[in-house]
């Protein structure tokens, strides 16, 4: 079977994001299954701008034959203030407006649609929906289409543009139950062939100790975060929870940011801000923890967290976001919090706990076992993928 995949933005640069679900996909659909794989793509890296900065043309990133082109416009000027005004009541937002809006966010490339329009593989799969290249993209292609999603709730999928798109898919490929759940709920495709994928875990080097020494953390406990230092990611609730917990509960616990520093917290010696790390350090900090916290209400899936359980942290994750929330429901290796109080209850119960702690470390590790080993996942995905391409050929002929 020959599978294409439709990205803004590819690579093994890339962390995170739907975009690293894609390529993660794509590479073990060439190791695990022997597929033809390629991807189209921008030459961009950066989600912000859209700004080329790689070269076009194609190359092999591990058995993944990889097309760039070139965009006509990153981010357009004046996307912001537009965007601005529609998402703060998308519902209402003009046809006009919502066509300026795709083209405007970017990155706009029509010959990366006819290059899309030309591919001859058989089933063709856009991730994430947001884009230009999936909402320009998958109605070319319609018939050999199905969607990853990566939806979340935002203002964004209210926007009627999506109505089409979502409503004339012939196959969607979702993240977890609760995304599935969302994009029935808010586009009425219950009858379309879909699968519940998720990702697979891909567990690295690294050592406990190692990360503490490097970090400067000896002997404290400490929770983890792992993405974006971004108060759009509910990491600034996250430091100020925690300082108003260490205020009622001094101690030895520390709070460890890793990752792309936006809004930097206020710093002293109970909160450590790491930047961008190696995956040996990540892994090492994952093994040390006493739990990964995910405070973002606005995730698809959340590597980190099924990372986290890998590697025997539970999870403390915003009630607020249906996929962490769901996986800590599934699992029992992880407790949500909405507001102060239930975050100090949460921190009082893993910290004071022994056996409550041991117990969801074991229900993580667990529950990764059974559901998101990548054996597992690609039994899922390679059933879905092959049952597509045959209803399309019998209703050829």
């Amino acid at each position: 079977m020959k599978v294409a995949f439709v990205v803004p933005r590819y690579g093994l640069q890339i962390r995170g994001g739907a975009e690293t679900g894609a390529r993660m996909l794509a590479e073990h659909l060439v190791a695990d299954r022997g597929d033809q794989v390629e991807v189209f793509t921008s030459a961009a890296l950066d989600a912000l701008t859209w700004r080329d900065e790689l070269h076009a043309g194609s190359e092999r990133i591990n058995g993944v034959t990889v097309h760039r082109i070139l965009s006509e416009v990153g981010r357009g000027e004046g996307f912001h203030p537009l965007s601005g005004m529609l998402l703060a009541d998308p519902e209402h937002a003009s046809a006009e407006d919502c066509e300026r809006w795709v083209d405007l966010q970017g990155p706009k490339s029509p010959d990366l649609l006819r290059a899309v329009e030309a591919s001859d593989a058989d089933v063709i799969a856009f991730y994430p929906y947001l884009y230009y290249p999936t909402i320009r993209g998958l109605p070319l292609v319609r018939d050999r289409a199905i969607l990853h999603p990566a939806a979340h709730e935002e203002p964004a999928l209210h926007l009627p543009v999506f109505d089409a798109l979502f409503s004339g898919c012939r196959g969607f490929a979702f993240h977890t139950r609760s995304e599935r759940r969302l994009v029935v709920e808010r586009f009425s495709v219950a009858t379309t062939p879909q699968v519940v994928v998720g990702l697979g875990v891909e567990e690295g080097e690294g050592s406990a100790e190692a990360a503490r020494a490097a970090f400067g953390l000896g002997d404290a406990p400490y929770l983890l975060c792992i993405g974006r230092v971004d108060d759009k990611k509910g990491t600034g609730i996250l430091w100020r929870y925690f300082r108003s917990y260490k205020e009622r509960h001094p101690g030895d616990l520390r709070l460890v940011l890793v990752g792309q520093i936006v809004d930097p917290p206020d710093m002293g010696r109970d909160i450590i801000v790491t930047g961008m790390i190696d995956d040996a350090s990540k892994w090492g900090l994952l093994r040390g923890a006493h739990a990964l916290v995910a405070p973002s209400p606005f995730e698809s899936f959340s590597l980190t967290v099924v990372e986290g359980m890998t590697a025997g942290a539970p999870a403390i994750v915003n009630a607020v976001c249906g996929a962490t929330r769901e996986h800590c429901e599934q699992s029992g290796a992880g407790m949500w919090f909405e507001g102060y109080a239930e975050f100090e209850a949460v921190l009082d119960r893993l910290l004071g706990d022994r056996v409550v702690h041991e117990t969801m470390r074991q229900n993580g590790v667990r529950y990764v076992e059974s559901t998101y080993r990548w054996p597992v996942v690609m039994a899922r995905y390679g059933a879905f993928l092959e049952a597509f391409v045959e209803r399309r050929a019998t209703s050829l002929s």
